[in-house]
């Protein structure tokens, strides 16, 4: 069972795979009162598929495979007020018990499916659907929802485009201040990021802000058409219920 410290403020922050989830978790690492989680449930997820995913032996030999464990692990006392959980929706396999969810503020975290996959190809050519995190994440956010409590929903086109002020009305609804730090950070590794860093976080540790928004020169090669396709009807479903200014 989850007995998290009821004075500090959990958010789990739900993505897919090549979003701006990374420079979400530098953003609020970066905040006075935050301590970050990356990717918990990470080891779980790849020692129970055996997905062949890069750094998957350092993964497993480096973090915690245990789910129940890892939530005991996120229920501990934080040093600071703020505790904030970047996970991956697909991480989250049905084995894992879902309780300790209902103490934590969650937020889904989007991004157009074509601009996703021609990113995600790079390291898995050929992704499932499943591996796009976005059935999982709908079908959590659904979950989630009850009546007119609707979790937030962040579409990452949005927030690059400006980042002030998408971070000042997310800071609002969780009631708690927004701080600048949140807009700039140094550049660099992180004691903090899992040991699967180098295999996918070089753009972020070159960066020290959230990069404008700009289109994409890349198309989805037709191989993944039917996959993003399919993607984006999911997107969308989630994409109605996003925050605006």
């Amino acid at each position: 069972m989850y007995h998290g410290d009821m004075n500090t403020l959990r958010i789990a922050t739900w993505s897919g795979p090549r979003n701006i989830s990374t420079a979400m978790m530098r953003s609020w690492e970066n905040r006075p009162d935050t301590e970050v989680w990356d990717e918990p449930l990470y080891a779980h997820y790849l020692q129970t598929n055996g997905f062949d995913h890069p750094g998957r032996d350092e993964v497993l030999a480096n973090h915690e495979t245990n789910p129940d464990k890892v939530i005991e692990m996120l229920a501990r006392s934080c040093s600071k007020p703020v505790q904030y959980q970047k996970h991956m929706t697909h991480h989250l396999l049905p084995s894992v018990n879902r309780d300790w969810m209902l103490e934590c503020t969650n937020i889904f975290l989007i991004r157009n499916p074509r601009e996703m996959l021609t990113s995600l190809m790079k390291q898995i050519p050929t992704p499932t659907i499943e591996e796009t995190g976005l059935p999982q994440q709908l079908a959590l956010f659904e979950s989630l929802c009850s009546g007119s409590d609707v979790p937030i929903v962040l579409d990452s086109k949005d927030v690059l485009q400006d980042p002030r002020g998408m971070l000042t009305k997310l800071c609002a609804s969780l009631h708690i201040p927004f701080y600048n730090e949140m807009l700039a950070w140094p550049t660099g590794k992180r004691d903090s990021d899992g040991i699967w860093a180098p295999h996918w976080y070089a753009s972020v540790e070159a960066s020290s802000c959230f990069a404008p928004w700009k289109p994409k020169d890349e198309n989805v090669p037709a191989k993944l058409e039917a996959l993003c396709l399919e993607c984006e009807d999911i997107y969308a479903q989630l994409r109605a219920h996003k925050m605006t200014l």
